[in-house]
């Protein structure tokens, strides 16, 4: 070992990439441990030195700093414990935890991880190789201090702790050498490739509270929380480049080797620039993820490396897990999973939930007891005294937390049961919460933007706190409520529920959510924790869609009598990676889906603290560096309640309830205008001239609003610019092509407009529908008005919308061309899509039509189908084959008044029903070819509206 003279420690880099965060970590700790200074003890001496570990290229020299008891002598050696720091910090950062466990009369080893502090090397995220190799070369060198008790010759009795970073490395450590005795790992991971590459879909054992699927083939990237840990391993300028390049310090007189910036290779520059301190393995693998957003076979291969949930089973020292709720970093289920696969090894294991993490600090009360619980688990497992600290689950006591400024509640309470549930006991409990709300039209915007804001890195829990601080896009969301709760429901881990999805793709990135949302419409995001689902195999059909089943994120939250919980389910959050392409997915409930709410009892313990001001004055701090714009837009937003859904949303595409639309000047064109129509139907809008057909349309579209009632698309409130407009097709007043591009052309630069991708217009199925042909490609000047037409009918089935609307189609049309247009819209009206056609042309709504509504004068003077429109009964047209005469006769028998027409019998009924009198001319062996009403459309409409 080299001895030196104690310094200072270098500072870790902190490079967070944007002001807020920064602030946010001059009030709350984010990266390091999440402690309070402790006081030193007067009989605790300190030892410097630096230690050699690693041989040829992957050889370092690790900065170390042992705390030795006065009590710790040859003649009554100690137990030790070795001290990890969290990512970007140092042997510092551990330095208040190594004198409070001194002071109790440990050993304690504190030291700056390779790449970090004065320490050399590059940083390769706790490999195995490495960093689980160094704590090994320190356990060496306990073993050879003869103040540290021995279980045997080179192996010290030693517990490990740490947090985030230390507490990877603790559970590591215990998995590859045995002689590690007991460990206290906190706020730190199971699975780097889950946490960092979540997907909360799929099935999970439901035993234990927080269970959370593991990640398969792809997950969604955390990319804020991932940029924060690559920008604390960034290079610094100046001489730290030159001692990142060489792995150490160019400081004179500090031991190392120095060096001739000349020497350097340019490719070795290049590497320090782009990596930093990091492994070039795993710079490469950060660098892949950040900019394709995708979990790739090598990604996973490095992260895995790195992560305990490979060699749980291996874990044979008495382990203490501490996990903070307030965590979007590593959440509750990475302890869950932890937990499950130590104990199935039949290794004791205690689980503490506390009121922190990544995201905001312990309180200074909650970290004295976080230091008693460590003490107290090492006092047991390595010298052997105090009680037995158990195998039992620590856990806050769930809270509500008030929207205002001062209101937190709550304090330091927590319950205990006496055994983390399903690791070998009972299963947790689970709260059936019925939900309910329609299928919801879910938009991707291109490039993912703009997204949603929910976690925010180190202010996910803090701005909870003030009400959670999160703005939902309107058109990116689906939404699903119980009603409102009858008594207080507790959940005490994660919540589970089944949805349904389909996309155009097979695939989809989604965010999951659970919202508390008290009486009066405030909604709150227990510490503001996202669930991402990353989703394959799809059902492409919005009819026939896949369900998921959803595991939301891990959280202690008390809803009260009289809040809603809500499920929200997102296509954006600012702090994931999100697909670049548009798309808009079909998200639902499965059928007879409720919410799975965890819960536990407990027996309370501790007394009620005061308010934590601290938290609040952090978050005026945050807030104030966020700036006026976030928040002027987190005010609108806050206001801004979520629409309701109507049930039925999805069976009834279009709703009028009592619409009226008047002018300033006095004029009505609408009044009290209430209709709907259903999936599946055509539906025809007839009116003379000024008869409001048009003003409907617009106010369909959202192009002006009504003046009284609701117009509903698919169950959302047709205001304009709604994201359900999406899924609108239209053609009102006018192609409004442009003359000097081709048909082409226009269709590419409208859709273009939408923001989607093109291949989503499904440009040539829209063109083979309208009948378009070679002139598609010519100027759109050089058209007739019928093929101007078409260009616009094709343009309005861009994208194949569930809902197309159409006025006046068939003008400018040949017989021929009307007789195609008929074709088309019963077509598409049979794919489950719905077509509302309003023209003149009465004849050919008669024969397109399955429906109409009938308006004149600005109100509905009839409303049902064709036929109900027409009447079943009065004259009908008879072509029957052979004897017209014995036709007559039949006819004339039943009571019938029959006249001969060159188109054949013009029969009136009068009582007799055409089924009647078809019966009896088959029975009187008169065959039958034609069977039609003798009054048409026209007929019915003119004696419904007049003949004006």
């Amino acid at each position: 070992m080299h001895h030196r003279p104690r310094s200072g420690a270098r500072r870790g880099l902190a490079a967070l990439t944007t002001a807020l965060t920064a602030a946010v970590l001059l009030a709350v700790p984010v990266l390091g441990s999440p402690t309070a200074r402790a006081q030193a003890a007067e009989d605790v001496g300190t030892e410097d030195a630096t230690v050699p570990s690693g041989s040829g290229a992957d050889a370092v020299e690790l900065d170390t700093t042992t705390y030795v008891p006065a009590s710790a002598t040859a003649e009554d050696p100690a137990p030790a414990v070795v001290l990890a720091h969290g990512f970007g910090g140092s042997k510092q950062s551990v330095a208040d935890d190594a004198r409070d466990l001194a002071g109790r009369g440990y050993v304690v080893l504190t030291y700056s991880a390779r790449g970090f502090g004065a320490s050399t090397g590059q940083i390769g995220l706790d490999d195995p190789r490495y960093e689980v190799a160094d704590l090994s070369t320190l356990l060496d060198v306990l073993a050879e201090r003869d103040d540290v008790q021995l279980d045997a010759p080179g192996d010290p009795r030693v517990g490990v702790a740490g947090a985030s970073y230390g507490g990877a490395l603790a559970l590591l450590g215990a998995a590859y050498d045995d002689r590690v005795d007991a460990i206290a790992p906190q706020i730190t991971w199971n699975s780097l490739t889950t946490a960092l590459f979540p997907s909360q879909a799929g099935p999970v054992d439901e035993a234990t509270p927080a269970a959370t699927p593991d990640t398969g083939d792809s997950g969604v990237f955390k990319r804020l929380w991932s940029g924060l840990f690559f920008g604390a391993g960034s290079v610094p300028t100046g001489d730290g480049l030159l001692a990142s390049l060489t792995g150490g310090s160019t400081a004179a007189g500090d031991g190392l080797p120095q060096i001739d910036p000349g020497s350097l290779e340019s490719a070795d520059v290049e590497q320090a620039l782009t990596c930093g301190r990091f492994r070039a393995d795993v710079c490469a693998a950060y660098q892949q993820a950040a900019s394709t957003g995708t979990l790739t076979p090598e990604i996973a291969a490095v992260l895995d490396r790195s992560s305990p949930a490979g060699v749980l089973d291996r874990i044979t020292a008495p382990t203490l897990l501490l996990q903070g709720t307030q965590d979007s970093l590593f959440g509750l289920g990475q302890a869950d999973a932890n937990a499950r696969g130590i104990a199935a090894n039949g290794t004791p294991v205690k689980v503490v939930w506390y009121d922190g993490g990544h995201d905001a600090s312990a309180s200074e009360s909650d970290t004295e007891d976080l230091r008693g619980l460590v003490a107290g688990w090492f006092d047991f497992h390595l010298r052997g005294q105090g009680e037995d600290p158990g195998t039992g689950f620590t856990f806050p006591v769930p809270t509500g937390v008030g929207a205002a400024v001062g209101s937190v509640q709550g304090g330091n309470q927590s319950e205990t049961a006496a055994d983390y549930p399903g690791l070998s006991g009972d299963a947790v409990q689970r709260t059936e919460v019925p939900l309910s709300g329609t299928t919801f039209p879910v938009v991707t915007p291109p490039g993912g933007n703009p997204a949603a804001i929910t976690t925010v890195p180190g202010l996910g829990a803090v701005t909870a706190a003030l009400g959670g601080t999160t703005v939902e896009i309107p058109g990116q969301f689906a939404v699903f409520g119980s009603e409102p709760l009858d008594t207080a429901v507790d959940v005490v881990g994660a919540s589970t529920v089944t949805l349904t999805v389909s996309s155009p793709t097979g695939t989809a990135t989604l965010f999951a959510k659970l919202y508390d949302v008290s009486a009066d419409g405030a909604r709150t995001l227990p510490s503001g924790l996202v669930a991402p689902l990353s989703l394959t195999g799809l059902s492409t059909d919005p009819t026939a869609p896949t369900e998921v089943e959803v595991t939301l994120p891990g959280i202690v939250h008390r809803f009260e009598a009289g809040h809603t919980m809500q499920v929200l389910v997102s296509s954006t959050d600012q702090a994931f990676a999100a697909p670049a392409e548009a798309g808009v997915y079909a998200v639902g409930l499965a059928d007879g889906a409720s919410l799975a709410a965890p819960s536990v009892s407990g027996t309370v313990q501790g007394e009620s603290g005061a308010t934590r001001w601290w938290v609040l004055l952090a978050v005026l701090v945050a807030l104030g560096v966020a700036g006026v714009v976030v928040a002027k837009l987190w005010g609108a937003r806050r206001r801004r309640q979520l629409s309701e859904v109507e049930p039925d949303g999805e069976d009834v595409p279009l709703r009028f309830s009592g619409v009226t639309k008047s002018y300033k000047d006095g004029f009505t064109a609408v009044r009290d205008l209430s209709f709907e129509v259903r999936r599946g139907q055509v539906l025809g809008l007839l009116g003379p001239n000024g008869a409001g057909k048009t003003t409907s349309l617009r106010m369909l579209m959202g192009l002006i609003r009504p003046t009284e009632g609701t117009i509903s698309v698919f169950g959302h409130p047709a205001t304009p610019g709604a994201p359900v407009l999406s899924r609108l097709g239209s053609f009102v007043e006018g192609t409004g092509l442009q003359p000097h591009l081709s048909g082409r052309d226009n269709l590419e630069l409208y859709w273009a407009a939408t923001g989607r991708p093109l291949a989503d217009a499904h440009l040539d199925e829209a063109v083979e529908i309208a009948g378009l042909g070679t002139a598609l490609d010519k100027r759109v000047r050089s058209y007739s008005q019928g093929m101007r037409q078409r260009v616009a009918i094709a343009q309005a089935m861009l994208g194949l919308p569930d809902l197309l609307v159409l006025d006046e189609p068939t003008n400018g049309l040949d017989p021929p061309q009307i007789h195609a247009m008929r074709q088309v819209l019963q077509d598409y009206a049979a794919t489950g899509r719905t077509v509302i056609v309003s023209s003149h042309l009465l004849a050919e709504i008669e024969q397109t039509c399955s429906h109409v509504v009938v308006m004149a004068k600005g109100q509905k003077v009839a409303e049902g189908t064709v036929e109900e429109i027409i009447g079943t009964g009065g004259a009908v047209l008879l072509v029957v084959q052979g004897d017209p005469a014995r036709a007559e006769q039949v006819l004339t028998g039943l009571g019938a008044a029959v006249e001969r027409s060159d188109e054949g019998l013009v029969v009136e009924l009068g009582d007799l029903t055409r089924a009647q009198a078809v019966s009896a001319l088959v029975e009187a062996r008169v065959g039958v070819d034609q069977v039609t009403p003798r009054r048409r459309l026209e007929d019915a409409f003119l004696s419904l509206v007049g003949e004006s």
